[in-house]
């Protein structure tokens, strides 16, 4: 049976999707653009080569660093503003033995504070695919991860975004630092992890979280809290920080999405309650797809 094969082709992992008939009917995963030490032809074909057994792909359509200085091939930025069929024009055309391969692109804004994205913005056309009533009106989605996005969404076009460092900031806290460097042997208890995201959240409402870092350290050293509480502590603060401060530049309007892993969003989705604020989960491998989709739906 004919097949296609679409993927979000990252920083730390590669996901494919075989699509027959508009039905995902497999799905493998890859190393990322950053770890793989091969070029990214021999990762793609490598990890196809299963599907490939039983015949070729009749395109495949990628989205992420793949189209990045570092990926396969640099993909120029599309700027801001940017509809969904503006995007899709400036993604770029290649082949794997003689496979039809299309690398979408970023997204470039030069308003106020320059920014970009890979990837993304996939997940974002994709939510309002999923989601029409984000293609009417003024609506922000928000996309956790490595780099908190927060897109604005106005009349289905991306008119702005902006990055805030969230996830390697706690990454690099966690695993270079001594704030909550694990002891050997040590296991995080997800309840002593939920105490201290509710507590980190609690200190971030002051608005001055550099101060408050150092104390997923001293709460071990004095208060006997556990290694998972430091790390709950640490998401809570970070994650308090970044919604506290978006939220002070822009208070929100019409609808917000929440797009990415689920226990991710739930947690972006616990703080944004302590504001009353209702915000609606959507998952981020639903979203990339359906973003994906769009490039058949527009060619």
């Amino acid at each position: 049976m004919s097949y296609r094969v679409v993927g979000d082709w990252g920083t730390s992992r590669l996901r494919l999707f075989r699509i027959e008939s508009g039905v995902v009917t497999d799905r493998c995963e890859a190393p990322g653009i950053g770890t793989a030490g091969t070029p990214p032809e021999a990762v793609l074909r490598e990890t196809l080569a299963q599907w490939r057994a039983a015949g070729d792909p009749s395109a495949i359509a990628l989205c992420g660093m793949v189209g990045s200085r570092n990926g396969w091939v640099e993909v120029p930025y599309v700027e801001c503003p940017a509809d969904q069929a503006t995007w899709i024009t400036g993604a770029a055309r290649l082949a794997l033995d003689d496979i039809p391969v299309a690398i979408l692109a970023g997204l470039a804004t030069k308003a106020g504070v320059p920014d970009v994205m890979r990837g993304e913005e996939t997940q974002t056309f994709g939510a309002v695919a999923l989601d029409p009533r984000l293609a009417d009106g003024r609506h922000r989605v928000i996309l956790p991860g490595t780099h908190s996005k927060w897109t604005t969404i106005e009349d289905g076009r991306i008119t702005g975004f902006r990055t805030y460092l969230t996830g390697e900031l706690f990454a690099s806290l966690r695993d270079h630092s001594i704030l909550a460097r694990a002891a050997a042997g040590s296991t995080v208890d997800p309840g002593e992890e939920d105490i201290g995201f509710a507590h980190g959240l609690d200190r971030s409402r002051s608005g001055r979280v550099i101060g408050a870092l150092f104390e997923a350290r001293s709460a071990q050293l004095l208060e006997g809290r556990s290694h998972g509480w430091a790390l709950g502590y640490l998401s809570g603060l970070l994650i308090g920080g970044e919604i506290a401060e978006a939220l002070h530049d822009e208070p929100p309007t019409g609808r917000i999405a929440l797009v990415g892993d689920p226990r991710l969003t739930e947690r972006y989705r616990r703080t944004f309650a302590g504001y009353a604020i209702a915000v609606e989960l959507v998952d981020g491998d639903a979203a990339a797809l359906a973003g994906l989709n769009a490039l058949e739906t527009e060619s």
